[in-house]
């Protein structure tokens, strides 16, 4: 396509990705009133990863045995990330699931500092200073040094999110993303229909729009329609641009979980949500759209 109309096309993929992200908070809270997490997971995952093998069936020709090895491994890291934030999900409010989840973009040069060596700039440590008071504005409950269970759990889920983008950086030089992306689906959706086999679950409520519809949206737009918008609005856009607008996802999180009505917001909650919105600008920009360039 012409590079022009890419790069006219590229941000609004980026805002559409990180639209449809912030929907999947809500949608995801409402699959877990009826479907139990590791069986909501092993759909999600496995139609993503069908979905995906249809949009880059070309792809398999540069397919080799160790893809393997690597789609298990960033999978891995994927699906607890995935496990772990569903659980705090169930404990948690969509909006605290959401802003604490975008957490792992402060996490992630710490984890670049132990895994490769590369020190953290002072934009990284003030990004983590400002999301350590965020984190205890969005978790405050009364009781200073406090923390509730879900919002702890999607804290640890932030760290694994984080640990995937550091796995993801290991073993993807001189492979396709996007059949690497697809086989890590492919693993989390494994893992995730091995840990099915203790749930119960009727798989005739599969047939109920409200259960049927919901995750049919969560294959397709979320899993795999997002995150190809992703990946082809970043080749064609500026990194800064890039993510400022992906860091929405935790804003249009809110959003949406407030408009229609599964969520309230309180003051300090506010407060919180802007202060850890800042320090993911701060860590994944270092605030260079505010500076003037030649």
């Amino acid at each position: 396509m012409n590079p022009s109309v890419m790069r006219k096309l590229a941000k609004p993929m980026l805002f559409a990705a990180a639209i449809i992200w912030g929907t999947s908070f809500f949608i995801m809270k409402n699959a877990l009133d009826v479907m139990p997490v590791f069986t909501l997971l092993a759909i999600r995952f496995t139609g993503g990863a069908a979905l995906m093998a249809l949009v880059c069936w070309k792809k398999w020709r540069s397919f080799t045995r160790d893809y393997l090895w690597r789609g298990a491994v960033i999978g891995a890291f994927l699906f607890l990330a995935y496990l772990i934030q569903t659980f705090g999900l169930e404990r948690t409010t969509p909006s605290k699931n959401a802003f604490l989840t975008a957490v792992y973009c402060v996490l992630v040069p710490f984890l670049y500092w132990l895994v490769m060596k590369r020190r953290p700039d002072r934009y990284n440590i003030l990004a983590a200073v400002l999301c350590v008071v965020g984190v205890g504005l969005v978790s405050f409950d009364g009781a200073f040094g406090v923390i509730a269970t879900g919002d702890l759990l999607t804290l640890i889920a932030a760290g694994f999110y984080a640990a995937h983008i550091i796995a993801v950086e290991k073993v993807s030089p001189g492979k396709d993303i996007y059949l690497l992306t697809m086989l890590q689906f492919a693993f989390a959706g494994l893992y995730a229909w091995v840990g099915s086999a203790f749930e119960v679950f009727p798989a005739q409520a599969l047939q109920q729009p409200g259960v049927f519809l919901p995750l049919l949206y969560l294959c397709v737009m979320p899993t795999t329609v997002a995150l190809l918008f992703q990946n082809v609005g970043q080749i064609w856009s500026d990194p800064a641009s890039a993510s400022v607008i992906l860091s929405l996802e935790s804003v249009f999180g809110v959003l949406f979980s407030v408009a229609f009505g599964e969520d309230t917001v309180n003051t300090v909650m506010g407060i919180g949500f802007a202060v850890i919105f800042v320090a993911v600008l701060c860590s994944e920009t270092k605030f260079s759209f505010l500076r003037k360039t030649k």
